[in-house]
């Protein structure tokens, strides 16, 4: 704990973590609230899951194309730009009186103007401390990212169930806002400029590191999404029991974070990780009774965070700088997409087979998701004892006063 005390008395560490976890927060919302508020305005998960894939189908083709942008463009001019069309996006979804084709076609417009702040902040991180301190760092933010991924979900399930879905979407694009401005007017995004990358679109991804940590970071968010999904259909009808559960599951995740975070990386970490959660997921998906989805749900959560926190290091430690951003925006990329897929296929299940079929689509990601870094070990950094920071450009990178 005592490295973590350490980081937030560096300076303009504690206020980056907390002005980026606001401006991201909403992303953990976005998908549950589209999902309660599209399903009570149509009466079918599956409409919403359609919404939801094509909010998926933006984001897929944003994440990892703004990012790079902020190479050429930098970075404050692109997360204002998006950021305002996203809000307006998000608003509408909430309040016009939309046909599911109209719906799927402003989810998509979301979706494409979706703020690249991950990509700009895992950027901005080597930049802010030591080589040291570094891998802590990630440990830290990813236990932080398990509010918006696990504590959103809680805050869109209590507003949409008790206030109403509208409420719980407007709530969504206030935080946007408010975060988004917070964090793009730290100092920070002036004094770092992410140099301009010299190399095709895309090619970054082939590097065996980002790839795999954009395939588990897609399967761990979207087994996480199918979980919230099957929580609120389980226990989300009149009552506080589905935001309860969800709460005891970042708690787990919190919990994981911060206990695990300081354990090294070595080539087994993730599918350790991810085992955790498998067991957990599969042990949920024989009871829908609040008791044992909270105990179940607790253990899945132990292996989230620490699960992200090794993704983040296995990317920094294979990259330039100048590919940072678009290596960060494709991992994004994947974990967005992993949340409104998880989610959709979470719903055709729920409709067809009630709530344990989200649980049932959960624990099949999660099984995949401890598999692939168990076939594809070769491919993960061995980091203990390693630097984790970016690999140096062969020339200066421009740093300039705020």
């Amino acid at each position: 704990m005592g490295s973590y005390t350490d980081l937030l008395r560096t300076s303009g560490v504690a206020r980056i973590i907390a002005a980026q976890l606001t401006a991201r927060f909403p992303q953990g919302m976005l998908s549950l609230a589209f999902l309660l508020h599209v399903e009570q305005q149509t009466g079918s998960y599956g409409a919403a899951g359609l919404v939801l894939a094509a909010t998926s189908i933006g984001q897929a083709v944003a994440g990892p194309l703004t990012s790079r942008l902020m190479g050429r463009f930098g970075m404050r001019p692109v997360l204002i730009t998006t950021l305002s069309v996203c809000v307006t996006a998000v608003v509408a979804i909430g309040v016009l009186p939309l046909t599911v084709a109209g719906y799927m076609s402003v989810g998509l417009v979301a979706g494409l103007a979706t703020p690249p702040v991950q990509p700009a902040v895992r950027t901005i991180y080597p930049k802010m401390v030591n080589s040291r301190q570094l891998t802590p760092l990630f440990s830290l933010d990813a236990s932080a990212q398990e509010i918006i991924w696990v504590v959103g979900p809680v805050v869109t399930t209590f507003v949409s169930l008790q206030i109403g879905t509208v409420w719980g979407i407007l709530l969504a694009a206030l935080l946007m806002v408010i975060g988004g401005i917070w964090f793009i007017s730290s100092p920070e995004l002036g004094r770092v400029r992410i140099p301009r990358s010299k190399r095709r679109f895309g090619t970054v991804l082939a590097r065996p590191p980002v790839l795999l940590a954009t395939v588990v970071g897609f399967l761990l968010i979207g087994a996480c999404a199918a979980i919230e999904a099957g929580v609120v259909a389980a226990l989300g009808h009149g009552g506080a029991e589905a935001g309860i559960v969800l709460a005891i599951f970042s708690l787990g995740s919190l919990a994981g974070g911060l206990f695990l975070g300081h354990v090294p990386i070595g080539p087994w970490s993730t599918a350790r990780r991810m085992l955790i959660v498998f067991v957990g997921t599969a042990l949920a998906a024989f009871s829908m009774d609040f008791w044992w989805l909270a105990v179940t749900l607790f253990i899945a959560g132990i292996g989230i965070a620490p699960a992200l926190a090794v993704l983040f290091g296995i990317v920094s430690a294979s990259v330039k700088f100048s590919d940072t951003a678009e290596a960060y925006g494709w991992v994004g990329t994947g974990q967005l997409i992993g949340a409104a897929l998880g989610s959709a296929l979470a719903g055709f299940l729920i409709d067809a087979n009630g709530a344990p079929g989200a649980f049932w689509a959960a624990t099949g990601l999660a099984l995949l998701g401890v598999l692939v870094p168990t076939v594809f070990r070769r491919w993960h950094p061995d980091l203990r004892g390693r630097d984790a920071s970016p690999i140096p450009d062969t020339e200066p990178v421009p740093v300039t006063p705020s």
